[in-house]
C-alpha cells in the first residue's frame, strides 16, 4: 500500500489503555490548586483536558491556570498523582499493541512511541510494561521541541531513525491532536484508532486518512492495503 519506513504511535489511548487514569491524575492537580472536584471551575477545566487529549500536559495546565509558578505546580501534582496509578498496577497496553510493534519491526518498519507526558512519566509507563526496549525509539515533547499538535515529535522520529521522507511515515493516534500532528508532519498514513479518547468525528476532522478499530489493525492496513 505503502512503502512505510516508520510508524510513530502514541501511547496512551492507542498502544496503552488510559481507563480514566489522565482524568482521576488531573483532579490531583486541580485540588493541588484550590479547585474543587464537581464545581463548575472544575468542570469547565476537565471539559479543557477531555478536549485537548494528546497535548503536552503542561501546555494544558499553562492555559488552564494562566501563571506559570501554578502551571509547574499543577503539573507536579498531577505527574505524582500519575506515577501513583501507575505504580498501583493501573497500566496496561492494550491487546495486540505489543505484537503489533513486534511485526513491523520485523518487516523493518522502526517504531517510535510517542506522549504528550513528560519523560518522567513516559518512562514510569515502559517500566511498568517492560516496553524499555520494545520500540526503536520513545519520545515526549521534551524531547521534540513543541508537543502536538505540532509536527516536533514525528519529524523528530524520522531524523533520529533515519528515515528518508515523510512520505515513508505512518503516524497512528486517538486523538484530533495525533491526526493534526501528523498531517502538520507530511505523514503518508495518519491513522486514527477507537480505542481512546475522541470518537470518529474528532478524528476526521483533524485530518485522519484512516480509522482503524484499534492499533491491532494497523500492520494489516500497512501490509495487505485496504480492505
Amino acid at each position: 500500500m505503502h512503502d512505510i519506513r516508520l510508524a510513530v504511535l502514541d501511547m496512551a489511548g492507542t498502544t496503552v489503555a488510559d481507563g480514566g487514569l489522565v482524568e482521576q491524575a488531573f483532579e490531583q492537580a486541580a485540588g493541588s490548586q484550590g479547585v474543587t472536584a464537581g464545581s463548575a471551575e472544575h468542570e469547565r477545566m476537565l471539559a479543557h483536558v477531555r478536549a485537548t487529549m494528546g497535548e503536552s500536559k503542561i501546555t494544558v495546565f499553562r492555559h488552564l491556570f494562566g501563571d506559570e509558578d501554578r502551571a509547574q505546580a499543577a503539573n507536579r501534582a498531577f505527574e505524582a498523582a500519575y506515577h501513583d496509578l501507575v505504580d498501583d498496577g493501573r497500566c496496561r497496553p492494550l491487546p495486540g499493541a505489543a505484537e503489533t510493534v513486534d511485526k513491523l519491526r520485523g518487516a523493518g518498519i522502526k517504531v517510535a512511541l510517542t506522549t504528550g507526558f513528560s519523560r518522567a512519566t513516559q518512562d514510569r509507563i515502559l517500566a511498568a510494561l517492560g516496553w524499555q526496549d520494545l520500540a526503536d525509539l520513545t519520545l515526549c515533547p521534551a524531547d521534540a521541541g513543541r508537543g502536538r499538535p505540532y509536527p516536533d515529535m514525528v519529524l523528530t522520529a524520522l531524523l533520529r531513525t533515519g528515515t528518508d521522507a515523510v512520505q515513508q511515515v505512518a503516524v497512528v493516534g486517538d486523538t484530533g491532536y495525533d491526526m493534526l500532528s501528523g498531517r502538520s508532519a507530511g505523514a503518508a498514513v495518519v491513522a486514527g484508532v477507537l480505542t481512546g479518547a475522541h470518537r470518529e468525528e474528532r478524528l476526521r476532522a483533524g485530518g485522519a486518512t484512516h480509522l482503524l478499530p484499534s492499533v491491532a489493525e494497523l500492520t494489516a492496513l500497512l501490509f495487505e492495503g485496504e480492505r
